[in-house]
């Protein structure tokens, strides 16, 4: 599981760094959007470390946070290009928090 975090994690940045050198505004949005869907996935990961008790609860609770404003950011850049699906996925990946 951690290692599955290190991944969606780090492939934010990564992506974020590619989307910044776009070669178009449709390479930008496909980059932040990557982006926006690993900050989503590593969500799952900060949950499944502290369900399985990986984590404290304040770990939990602090890292959590930190990556629920990333997904906000991220969605934000993503709905202002002209493809609206950010918002359906931002919405379902944070129902619950």
């Amino acid at each position: 599981m951690s290692k599955q975090l290190l991944r969606s994690g780090t492939s934010i940045g990564a992506n974020i760094s590619e989307a910044l050198c776009a070669q178009s505004r449709k390479d930008f949005y496909a980059k932040m959007y990557i982006a926006y869907k690993e900050s989503s996935e590593t969500l799952y990961w900060i949950d499944m470390l502290f369900d399985n008790g990986y984590i404290t609860d304040f770990q939990y609770k602090s890292i959590k946070n930190d990556n629920l404003e990333l997904v906000k950011m991220l969605s934000a850049i993503t709905k202002t290009q002209k493809y609206p699906k950010s918002q359906q996925c931002f919405e379902k990946a944070t129902a619950n928090y």
